[in-house]
């Protein structure tokens, strides 16, 4: 096989349709576009969910369910980064200082995720049921 004798496999390659280049092609007069209005002329644009005047069904229908605005400021948290630590008094403070958790955030939440092996007491942070147990497993304690 040579590079000069590479070609696309049949029917791969369409030939762009040419609109308005007569009735025998059809696609001639209006070229496809129907007839009057907005949009069979050139340069008719109108926005995306426009509806001709009329009330966009975006607008239309109800909205539903809600969308906490305070969901970016909180922090998630594994257990074994808190192993990490080497403090065992954890609160957000520390670990904002630690690096695991982004200085703006307002708030923490503990997730079981890996393993702890040391008993840390908690202060301050939400804490998940599963990480809940595992800290208490481990001798930890958790306060709200």
């Amino acid at each position: 096989m040579e590079l000069n004798t590479i070609k696309p496999a049949d029917g791969a390659k369409k030939d762009k349709r040419r609109v308005g280049r007569g009735i025998g092609s059809g696609l001639g007069k209006t070229a496809g576009r129907g007839h009057k209005g907005q949009k069979s002329r050139a340069g008719g644009f109108h926005k995306v969910g426009f509806e001709g005047g009329q009330m966009p069904m975006h607008r239309r229908l109800p909205k539903r369910g809600f969308v906490s605005l305070t969901k970016a400021d909180t922090a998630r948290v594994r257990l074994s980064e808190l192993a990490a630590i080497g403090i065992d008094q954890i609160d957000l403070l520390v670990l904002k200082q630690a690096g695991i958790v982004s200085g703006s955030a307002r708030a923490a939440r503990v997730y079981l995720s890996g393993e702890i092996g040391k008993a840390v007491n908690l202060s301050g942070l939400a804490v998940t049921k599963g990480a809940r147990a595992a800290i208490e497993a481990a001798g930890g304690s958790v306060a709200e």
